[in-house]
């Protein structure tokens, strides 16, 4: 009985290896096919790399002004992080997003007033922000970072119109008080 159990078991076995081995060799040259793939000759890898390279020292440029001009722990890399990312999340109507940041950002000990202080300096740089274009948020948000009390320069720059007469005499009795009439 035994023999026949150990006969059969084998039968099964050499049965079923022919496929699993086939199977196991196609998951195999799959995997090693699946690779990252080899950089072409037009040279566009090295131009990424340079890119990343710009970025990435933008980015450190960026913390180290943030350090420079914010004393206090607003100035700290991971508060200007997260809290510039709040702030764009917040700008993008994001809130479930930007309030687990917030925790973050509280969790660090940063300042939430510093948060409150760019938001509202960025909402009056609102009209100066193009929605297609990425790096003009996030400029402004950096901005507004360093400098929470900034005002948007288009508005001061702007004088108020003067009342002006040249050429109109209807002007004039207009802009005063008329007289009771007799």
């Amino acid at each position: 009985m035994r023999q026949r159990v150990l006969k059969y078991q084998t039968t099964v076995l050499r049965h079923l290896a022919v496929p699993g081995l086939a199977l196991m060799i196609g998951i195999g040259s799959a995997l090693a096919q699946s690779g990252t793939p080899a950089p072409d000759q037009s040279g566009k890898p090295a131009a990424n790399a340079a890119d990343a390279a710009k970025d990435s020292q933008r980015k450190t440029d960026e913390f180290v002004e943030a350090a420079q001009a914010i004393n206090g722990p607003a100035g700290n890399p991971e508060c200007v992080w997260l809290g510039r990312r709040v702030v764009r999340l917040m700008w993008r109507d994001d809130l479930d997003t930007a309030f687990r940041h917030l925790d973050l950002y509280d969790r660090f000990g940063c300042p939430g007033g510093h948060v409150q202080a760019t938001f509202r300096c960025l909402t009056r740089f609102g009209a100066q922000i193009d929605d297609k274009v990425q790096k003009s948020l996030d400029d402004r948000v950096h901005a507004c970072w360093i400098n929470p009390s900034a005002q948007p320069q288009a508005a001061a720059a702007i004088p108020a119109p003067a009342p002006s007469t040249a050429g109109n005499a209807a002007a004039a009795p207009a802009a005063a008080p008329a007289a009771p009439a007799k």
